[in-house]
């Protein structure tokens, strides 16, 4: 497809404009907080201040471990519903609203765990109130930024996601480390710093929420048109008799229009929409389109991330690292360095089929180098190492910061982004809970399934996830199309065309730049688009018989 911007259609420059961009920050800002989350809890929970003052020191070894897989996964499964219930409340009071609550419940969370003192009770309280936000950000957040986004840099924006999310995961990094040199471990503070900093992304976050301008596709679905058109103004910095906005409305109206219909029948409200989308599901490029979001968020979750989390502190140990802390935050350093570089600049060039192919295969091998020498050299048993395990530790801590490269711009953010742009605006809502759901849940999946495996298999589990790294290779060159520059209302065509199942055809099928054409619309009063002239594929809108 090249390696450059594709437009959809003949674009205005002023489209491309500062206020795009700090809206799209603003929303995107939703994730530093559990970006944040995932860097600082693990370490701040084992800190002596903390096990003293909320008895842990008094447990059992095996309470110990429950109470510690307990506190990740309250988190995790609060998440998840907090995804779940995304879906009603987006569809009830909008995008701008379901964020404001997101960013009133995390921030409730982090007050009740910055102020517990001795009460463990209120650490998993916070800790379910915070993954509730967490969810509902994670279902709303990538949906909304991909509605707001003009086609060509629509990676870009929906990109800025990940990026939060690894600006918030390199801050806690470095909050641990300043803390762990800096501040008496055994005191309150040690652990109350690092929970009261969630307030900082949190409370910038809901301020934003306060200036966010709501989706003007919900705005026209609930009939508000006018506001629908200064949002939009304000968004395209063009006036509202502008050609490019008439042409959006008019694709937004038609867009409405087969949303009604899928509700059609049902009843109204947010129950009938419900039982709209559940017949839309017989649709089998839409089912089709589900399964591989899902099948994304699994393949990502269990790309070897978590064991490099685990086993890199051992190796930087035991070839003379002795600073552990500052070698993991520089691995963060190397993930998030490497994610704002790609997504700002490369994303909607080269793309995100190409790139994830590229990321899980090198991902791949660094996984099996790593696993090669726990293997051989036993970097976190033996005592005494050889000069020739030394040399190969040393390899190994720069494959580990190659793998931050090369999942920086792979299966770290892809998915997010390719699940907020691939459907259908009448089945956004749903999408972004399902996405956020399959995340959560395959988080918990491999979080609750690595100690197992590890205990299991050892080194064996770097080679198994260089395994699932090369299935994501055929899963991603089978099935996952490049989405640069493909307008969203061209998305069921590409998912329900003649390269569904073989989307290494999709230049061949949708010359030059694999770009289906915009559908043809009969209720457009008049109003003429580039491609009114272009023959529509026989086999476009499968829905449109259900």
């Amino acid at each position: 497809m090249g390696f450059k911007v594709i437009e959809d259609r003949p674009t205005p420059p002023a489209v491309y404009n500062w206020r795009v961009y700090i809206m799209g920050c603003c929303i995107a800002f939703g994730a530093l907080t559990f970006g944040y989350d995932a860097a600082f809890i693990g370490t701040t929970i084992t800190r002596p201040g903390f096990t003293k003052a909320f008895g842990i020191d008094d447990m059992t070894p095996s309470e110990k471990t429950s109470n510690s897989a307990n506190l990740t996964s309250s988190f995790t499964a609060a998440c998840f519903f907090g995804a779940v219930f995304a879906w009603p409340m987006m569809e009830a009071w909008g995008r701008r609203p379901a964020l404001q609550v997101s960013a009133f419940i995390f921030n409730v969370g982090a007050i009740i765990m910055t102020a517990a003192s001795t009460q463990l009770s209120m650490i998993y309280a916070g800790r379910v109130l915070t993954g509730l936000g967490v969810g509902i950000i994670t279902a709303v957040v990538p949906s909304f930024l991909a509605e707001l986004s003009p086609p060509p840099i629509r990676g870009v924006l929906t990109g800025l996601f990940e990026i939060a999310y690894q600006i918030g995961n390199l801050v806690g990094f470095w909050i641990n480390y300043g803390v762990t040199h800096t501040i008496d471990l055994h005191a309150a503070k040690s652990y109350r710093i690092p929970m009261a900093v969630q307030l900082i992304p949190g409370g910038l976050f809901a301020i934003g929420c306060l200036f966010f301008k709501e989706s003007p596709m919900l705005l026209i679905k609930r009939g508000r048109q006018e506001e629908a058109v200064r949002n939009l103004e304000w968004l395209r910095m063009l006036p509202a008799d502008h050609h490019y906005i008439q042409e959006e409305l008019a694709m937004i109206n038609n867009r409405i229009e087969e949303e009604n219909r899928v509700s059609g029948g049902e009843g109204k409200g947010v129950k009938g929409y419900f039982m709209g989308c559940l017949r839309e599901m017989r649709v089998p490029s839409i089912r089709h389109r589900f399964v591989l979001v899902l099948g994304m968020m699994f393949l990502q979750n269990f790309s070897g991330a978590i064991t490099i989390n685990y086993y890199s502190p051992a190796i930087f140990k035991a070839i003379g690292l002795s600073d552990t802390t500052l070698w993991t935050g520089i691995y963060g350093l190397f993930k998030a360095g490497g994610s704002i570089v790609f997504f700002i600049f490369g994303i909607d060039r080269f793309g995100r089929r190409v790139p994830w192919m590229v990321s899980a295969t090198c991902c791949g091998l660094c996984l099996i180098y790593l696993g090669t020498y726990i293997k051989v050299g036993h970097p976190g048993t033996a005592t005494v190492l050889s000069k020739s395990t030394k040399d190969g530790g040393h390899a190994a801590t720069a494959i580990i910061m190659l793998y931050a490269l090369f999942w920086s711009f792979g299966g770290n953010g892809l998915p997010w982004v390719v699940s907020a742009e691939i459907f259908p605006v009448r089945l956004r809502s749903l999408a972004g809970a399902w996405a956020g759901c399959g995340q959560w849940l395959s988080s918990f999946a491999a979080t609750q399934a690595f100690p197992k495996m590890l205990q299991q298999m050892d080194w064996g589990v770097f080679i198994f996830f260089a395994g699932v790294c090369a299935a994501t290779v055929l899963f991603t060159f089978v099935w996952i199309p490049d989405t640069k520059g493909v307008p969203i209302q061209s998305m069921d065509e590409l998912f329900g065309g003649p390269s569904r199942h073989s989307q290494w055809r999709q230049k061949k099928v949708y010359p030059p730049h694999g770009v289906p054409p915009l559908p043809l619309d009969p209720h457009n009063n008049g109003l003429e688009t580039p491609h009114d002239h272009k023959k529509e594929a026989e086999d476009y809108l499968e829905h449109a018989s259900v």
